[in-house]
């Protein structure tokens, strides 16, 4: 999932698309970390991307001095909603090898020993990665609260018919 994609408040619930330039990736302990800093007026070991924030926690290797990330599925991210910006596009999950073709380098690691692998920042400069789409929006769109209220009407109907 992606947290803030571009800065665009024309982005719509169901619109699709693909981000090229840079993004980086933050899961629980990350995005934990970065607002306690936030809080004690410190800056992180990195400048935020503004524009993009990935809920992932990609898998990796060293090739010389270098990383290459081989999977970068998403991680379910609605425990991280109160670190949410204003749109929230949904990324494939199962596709995580995919995903990481998409990936055209890393840029930075940063809290690798302290948090992990999965949960450490990684700054990666993507291009075309998607499709996105695009499943909260700045004027208050939201596909998973549209979702929720059609299966509960459709549960509602479906109890009603078998009594």
């Amino acid at each position: 999932m992606l947290g803030r994609p571009p800065r665009d408040r024309s982005l719509r619930v169901g619109d699709v698309l693909h981000v090229s330039g840079r993004l980086f990736t933050a899961r629980d302990s990350a995005h934990r970390l970065l607002a306690g800093l936030i809080e004690r007026g410190e800056r992180p070991p990195f400048e935020p991307v503004p524009d993009v924030v990935y809920h992932c926690g990609p898998l990796a290797v060293r090739d010389g001095a270098s990383w290459r990330v081989l999977s970068a599925g998403p991680t379910s991210s609605t425990r991280l909603d109160l670190y949410g910006g204003a749109a929230y596009a949904h990324s494939t999950g199962g596709a995580g090898a995919l995903a990481a073709r998409a990936i055209t380098e890393v840029e930075g690691v940063f809290w690798l020993e302290e948090l992990g692998m999965p949960e450490a920042v990684w700054l990666l400069r993507v291009h075309r990665f998607g499709p996105l789409l695009v499943a909260i929006d700045s004027a208050g769109g939201n596909l998973y609260r549209e979702v929720a209220q059609q299966v509960e009407t459709q549960r509602r109907a479906i109890t009603e018919r078998i009594g």
